[in-house]
């Protein structure tokens, strides 16, 4: 038997996610426009990391979902930022 339960989440959490979402996107936006020099990208990957969180977390009930589940998703996502941290630091220094 499955021990799956569903989520109730309101409609207001919803829409407080999307208006976060696009606050998030005009300051994308807003950073683009100004000079930071080599920040920029970290900047824009803070920001897209910050908006990718919020979807997962809420739009994809990840925050309801087992331990080992969450671990698996964390361990996957460090894997991904050490080997987009080694392309950085491959391309700075050439």
């Amino acid at each position: 038997m499955s021990s799956e339960s569903s989520h109730i989440v309101p409609y207001r959490t919803f829409i407080l996610i999307w208006i976060a979402l696009l606050i998030l996107t005009g300051a994308t936006v807003a950073v683009a426009q100004v000079d930071l020099g080599a920040l920029n990208i970290w900047v824009a990957l803070t920001i897209a990391s910050c908006k990718s969180a919020l979807v997962v977390f809420i739009f994809m009930h990840m925050k309801y979902e087992q331990r080992l589940f969450k671990l698996a998703l964390l361990s996957a996502l460090i894997i991904l930022a050490v080997f987009i941290g080694f392309t950085f630091i491959d391309v700075l220094y050439r």
